[in-house]
């Protein structure tokens, strides 16, 4: 290992990459010799990192945790050694402490992991042979020696006779007439081959139908092309280019959508549409129109329980055994509070009791189905033990805390979920324990679930009809058996069912939504980032991130089809009731979304959105400064919590959708 290799600017001791993010008078900073960290896959590298006061003396006896993102490119250990796992970019993230004080300081680090060695060239979704006048695309992918592909490779490709088949600077093949062609890709050394027939095309004709000549933005339309041959048989598994150009309703607006290949469309825009197929020369077209989706609602705000002294975290809201409505929030950064409230009447939201427990911050709070038992998360405790407490919540009036649980979830706990008698709960980011309370006053660890995978991390799990939706941020989503028998899963025994991942690594919250009239199955993912950074004390915060709609239909072969992206702002919790997608958006406030029917493409530029309401409040912890976290509707109302001004409630119309002309010819 030559460290010229992996890393810059060696030697800056002295320059300031960090400074705290909590303290008023920025008393602590961090500073690391490096400035980026770069090396390849399979290599380490020691970060050495320290914490300076304001005169830049060096502070004795703080302390350093290292956060990597993602973590699925390399972990770091305690002591700050890197292992590199995968190809890619990221961030180390520094958060550095003295004991028992609330002053912090970040460093954040890049972080480049290099392939190795250069492999080989692989080539896909070539057939042995095509028909004179089709347009395919060769994709080619360099891998290096551990099978990681290389970004950004620079191909070179050739046709050996090309006047059976030419192909362009991008892999697209084009058939000319009937024979048979070498085709070679080259990258630097590397040299891949693959032998293509070109045939004789059958197609005489293309025929296209639709189901509709008018749709909503936002509403999935089918086209359904056949091409015949010169005596009028369909001919079968052929495979189409599709296209779409368009007139938008508005001279001031482009038109855009989305079109797959497998004939499905999308509009963005209101407007005229021409759809058109293409196959060997040959094209069909048909036009649609596109008018507004039109489900845009009013919010009327109802009801504002405010707290500023201390940043709010999730909430959880329920009907009690008394036939009243109540609330339970969290708080974040604070003195580990959780606040009960009565929500009976949504325009008077009205604290009831408080519980105190010995934590920074009490991040998650749940009720289990009954109304009897919440159970809300420590993390930040004085004596390290953070773990969970079980409250009884009969009389929310006069909570009492019936047991604690802290067996091996010292590390902290961020998540939990109460489910059928059990709390599934997060354990130090790597996995989540399952705890059954079956008596609540003596609580025992039944089962446990963690992915195998390196550098995994885990931040939320969400339990519905005995599976359990765990958000693995780099690893994504993953659905566990833990009672459902789709697997011969339990809560001793949870069994694997099926996962997805994307790209950014991400993956903070995972819901899943069923629609009945499709029968389509999504799990809804949401990100988390902080690319700006969080500012705790003193403005607006801008994270970054959105949701990723992924049809879980096909459990083994999951794809994701759809997003939802608020410009400028990242996304947080969410619910969905009712085909509407209810999600905390952070600065962008609290947002209602329709996702009904089939879903592709970009569901925020469809006109999917309902309504958004911005809980600015110039008295709250951090003021004017939206953050919302966590929404949930309940009895009609929807209730969230901000995390710079508490508890909310507010009442969102919903639009029946119009009907759209169904093509009768």
């Amino acid at each position: 290992m030559t460290q010229s290799n992996w890393t810059k600017k060696i030697g800056l001791l002295t320059l300031i990459l960090g400074i705290s993010l909590i303290s008023n008078a920025q008393k602590y900073h961090l500073i690391s010799e490096v400035e980026e960290i770069s090396l390849p896959v399979g290599d380490q590298f020691k970060v050495n990192v320290k914490m300076l006061d304001q005169s830049n003396k060096e502070v004795d006896q703080a302390s350093f945790n290292f956060y990597p993102r993602p973590s699925k490119i390399f972990k770091i250990d305690s002591d700050g050694l890197i292992n590199s796992l995968a190809p890619g970019t990221g961030m180390l993230v520094i958060i550095g402490r003295l004991e028992g004080q609330d002053d912090y300081a970040r460093l954040e680090l890049p972080v480049i992991i290099e392939n190795a060695e250069v492999a080989q060239i692989n080539l896909s979704k070539l057939p042995s042979e095509i028909y004179e006048g089709q347009v395919i695309t060769l994709d080619a992918s360099l891998v290096d020696d551990q099978q990681f592909e290389v970004q950004n490779a620079d191909f070179n490709f050739s046709s050996s006779n090309s006047k059976v088949a030419v192909i362009d600077l991008f892999g697209n093949i084009t058939a000319l007439q009937k024979g048979k062609t070498t085709l070679k890709v080259t990258a630097g050394v590397m040299v891949a081959e693959a032998e293509l027939a070109v045939k004789v095309n059958p197609v005489s004709k293309l025929n296209i139908t639709s189901d509709v000549i008018e749709a909503r933005t936002g509403d999935v339309i089918c086209f359904d092309v056949r091409a015949l041959d010169v005596e009028g048989n369909t001919l079968e598994g052929l495979n189409f280019n599709y296209s779409f150009t368009g007139t938008s309703a508005s001279p001031s607006e482009f038109t855009s959508g989305m079109i797959q290949d497998d004939g499905r469309f999308v509009a963005d825009i209101p407007g005229k549409y021409t759809i058109t197929a293409a196959f060997g020369g040959l094209n069909v077209t048909k036009m649609v129109k596109i008018i507004p989706r039109n489900v845009t609602e009013k919010v009327i705000l109802t009801g504002h329980g405010a707290v500023s002294n201390v940043h709010s975290s999730d909430l959880w809201v329920w009907e009690g055994i008394d036939g009243r409505d109540y609330c339970v929030t969290g708080t974040w950064g604070g003195n580990g509070e959780a606040y009960f409230w009565d929500v009976t009447d949504p325009d008077n939201l009205v604290p009831i009791d408080t519980i105190t427990v010995d934590a920074r911050t009490v991040n998650d709070v749940k009720v289990s189905e009954d109304g009897r038992i919440c159970v809300i998360s420590r993390e930040g405790a004085s004596n390290r033990k953070n773990g969970l407490v079980i409250i009884d919540v009969s009389n929310p009036r006069d909570t009492k805390i019936i047991s604690t649980f802290d067996q091996g979830l010292t590390g902290g706990v961020h998540n939990v979920f109460v489910y059928k008698n059990h709390i599934y709960a997060l354990s130090n980011g790597e996995r989540y324990d399952i705890i059954s309370i079956e008596d609540p006053k003596n609580p025992k660890k039944v089962g446990s679930f963690e992915i195998d995978r390196p550098g995994h991390s885990i931040h939320d799990v969400w339990v519905v009809d005995g599976i359990a939706y765990s958000s693995n941020w780099s690893y994504g989503v993953w659905m566990v058996d833990v009672g459902n028998g789709i697997a011969g899963g339990s809560p001793s025994n949870p069994k694997v069912i099926t996962n997805y991942a994307y790209p950014s690594g991400w993956n903070h919250a995972a819901f899943p939504y069923w629609d009945k009239k499709t029968g389509k199955f999504y799990v809804i993912a949401g990100d988390e980032a902080f690319p700006n950074g969080l500012n705790t004390e003193d403005g607006p915060t801008i994270p970054a991130g959105f949701l990723h709609f992924i049809d879980f239909t096909d459990l083994q072969h999951p794809v994701e089809v759809a997003k939802y992206e608020v410009p400028g702002a990242g996304s947080h919790n969410l619910w969905v009731e009712d085909d509407v997608l209810y999600v905390g958006n952070y600065n962008a406030g609290l947002r209602v979304v329709d996702i009904s029917g089939d879903l592709m493409g970009d569901l925020y530029k469809q006109g999917r959105e309902i309504a958004w309401f911005l809980p600015s409040d110039p008295k709250g912890r951090i003021a004017n400064a939206p953050m919302t976290w966590g929404p949930q509707p309940h009895k009609g109302h929807v209730f969230f919590t901000d995390w710079n001004s508490g508890l909310w409630s507010v009442k969102v119309g919903v639009k029946q959708p119009e009907n759209i002309k169904i093509d009768k010819k």
